[in-house]
């Protein structure tokens, strides 16, 4: 009946970590990519002048603004 109990707990013990640190590494990862954004400004100009667009002031800040709400709504 002890070892039923040892494995039980052990089992218990391995779930929690496995929670605990997929949502502390989960919050962690949201910060970094918030202070640190993939993209900015200017690799957005790059990206669409290498596709052959050229890009204005208002459609950057429109691409921005949209990369924005998308990653506010996450």
């Amino acid at each position: 009946m002890d070892w039923l109990w040892f494995v039980l707990v052990g089992v218990v013990c391995l779930l929690a970590g496995a929670a605990l640190g997929f949502f502390i590494a989960r919050k962690t990862m949201m910060n970094y990519l918030k202070k640190n954004p993939p993209i900015n400004e200017q690799m957005l100009r790059v990206m669409m002048t290498q596709m052959g667009q050229n890009p204005s002031q208002k459609k950057i800040n429109q691409m921005m603004k949209a990369m924005q709400k998308q990653q506010d709504k996450k």
